[in-house]
């Protein structure tokens, strides 16, 4: 009764503050006060919007391009959206009537704000006119990696723009998640597995911010600009080492393929080398290295793939974790060599999926190989501390447990009571009988103890026919006929060993 009146006290308490902090909100009338009412940030700017029309320099380079021919009886004087997306590298360039925008996916700057994930441009044609849509854009780093034009009305194109940006940044997001989740991992359990999968998300993660044009937004965070195509093949060589090299292991390869670790530690310097001499590459044999690192990783996703399958059947079913890993990556692969149409327009999007899915099967995976060594770590816990014979704690574990109880005595001024017990003419049994009987006659005893007590635990066995039993909590008075009750219960049992014809 006195607790409950006392939180009975304590909510009317609250209650009453409540009361007091609305009534004062309330009398706050007047004209509102900065600071008090409302907050104002930012400050008035002079700077003009930024000039998106294209230079010289810019024109030169935009060598392909089409018209966007105006409907049959030509445009209806509605305003028009053009969106163009999945532009790797370079410029684009959008001119109608005497507007002309240029801008680049890695400079969020230089384009409309309306569009985030492409670059784009809202024209309002005059009605019946036939003037065409001008798209411009310089020449794709890889033959089937070509870009995608949407034209349409401005609130469903800029919709559909603004589902790719969220996916992007989703996708970036969960990335680093993982990372920081992996770090953590690591500082707990300076596992070295932990910082390099954490390295990996941040190396996936520089990868699709350039991939996505998410570098330049909203600003320039990495000094990619007109250099796109080198980062991209950069990056785009380190990823196929470090996946090909997951997926490899995820896939069982060092098991079905005890010889194949050489080769894949050679392919993973051989891409790294490749990617750091990336920058050095001229146009034509970057655009060639690109496309092989495509036929490279489609060819890496099938034979882990395979191997994945071998695994599985020699029944070793980790292996569906990297079948899970790998068969998304092989179908976008497949599905780019097939031309799909579909892939061609949401290239960025399904890359960033399956790379974040990718991921987060490696996460988990990662994860249940820890718990596995803390299973293990357990496992030989419980083998050091325990007697192999009796199952009982030894000597080792049973002296922690006995300063634990102490402590515990101490603080709490509880009483701690402790029997030492041994079998009497033991040396006798062994020599007579032999040592399977005096083994016996050590379990029974154990087992006899243990039954006496409410916890296992407190019956250690110190080391020959000698036992401690803990009785936390009991006064020596207590205990006394306890241990007595033990010693006449073991002799009964002793008895009944000796009819069953043990000795």
């Amino acid at each position: 009764m006195a607790g409950t009146r006392g939180a009975t006290m304590i909510v009317a308490m609250l209650l009453l503050a409540l009361v007091g902090v609305v009534w004062s909100g309330a009398g706050n009338a007047g004209p509102l006060q900065l600071d008090r009412d409302y907050l104002l940030v930012g400050a008035a700017t002079d700077q003009q919007a930024p000039i998106r029309t294209c230079s010289p320099e810019a024109l030169a380079r935009l060598n392909d391009g089409i018209d966007i021919p105006a409907p049959a009886g030509g445009w209806s004087g509605a305003p028009q959206a053009v969106d163009v997306f999945n532009v790797f590298a370079g410029e684009v360039m959008i001119h109608h009537g005497d507007r002309q925008v240029c801008g680049h996916m890695q400079d969020a700057r230089t384009r409309d704000s309306r569009f985030r994930a492409g670059i784009g441009m809202v024209v309002v044609p005059k009605a019946g006119s036939r003037e065409p849509i001008q798209v411009a854009w310089e020449p794709p780093l890889k033959a089937r990696w070509i870009p995608t034009v949407r034209l349409g009305a401005p609130s469903p194109v800029q919709q559909i723009d603004t589902v790719r940006l969220l996916i992007r940044t989703a996708c970036i997001a969960i990335a680093l998640a993982l990372a920081l989740s992996a770090l953590i991992g690591f500082l707990t359990t300076l596992g070295r597995e932990f910082l390099l999968y954490a390295l990996v998300c941040v190396l996936l993660v520089v990868w699709q911010s350039v991939l996505s044009g998410l570098s330049g937004y909203p600003e320039p965070w990495l000094p990619v600009g007109r250099t796109a195509a080198w980062w991209q093949v950069a990056l785009s060589s380190l990823r196929v080492a470090v996946m090909g090299w997951i997926m490899w292991r995820l896939c069982g390869g060092p098991r079905v393929l005890q010889r194949s670790r050489p080769v894949m530690k050679g392919l993973l310097a051989v891409l790294v080398v490749l990617a750091l001499g990336a920058p050095a590459m001229p146009w034509p044999l970057l655009s060639w290295v690109g496309t092989a690192l495509d036929h490279l990783f489609l060819l890496i996703c099938a034979l882990t793939f395979l191997l994945g399958g071998v695994s599985l059947y020699r029944r070793n079913f980790r292996a569906l974790e990297g079948l899970a890993a790998v068969l998304p990556l092989l179908v976008i692969e497949l599905a780019d060599l097939f031309g799909s149409r579909l892939l061609v327009q949401y290239r960025v999007e399904i890359i960033q999926l399956s790379v974040t899915w990718f991921l987060m099967v490696s996460a988990y995976s990662l994860n249940r190989g820890l718990g596995r060594l803390r299973q293990q770590r357990d496992e030989m816990r419980h083998l050091a501390d325990t007697d192999a014979l009796t199952g009982l704690p030894n000597r080792r574990a049973g002296l922690r447990q006995l300063e634990q109880y102490m402590q515990q005595a101490r603080a709490s001024a509880q009483p701690l009571s402790i029997g030492f017990l041994d079998i009497d003419l033991f040396k006798q049994i062994n020599d007579r009988y032999g040592h399977d009987v005096g083994d016996e006659v050590l379990v029974l005893v154990a087992r006899t103890l243990a039954q006496g007590v409410r916890n296992k635990m407190d019956v250690i066995r110190m080391g020959g026919e000698e036992f401690l039993v803990l009785l936390p909590g009991t006064t020596a008075g207590v205990a006394a006929p306890r241990l007595e009750q033990m010693r006449e219960k073991i002799t009964h049992n002793a008895r009944n060993l000796q009819h069953e014809g043990w000795w």
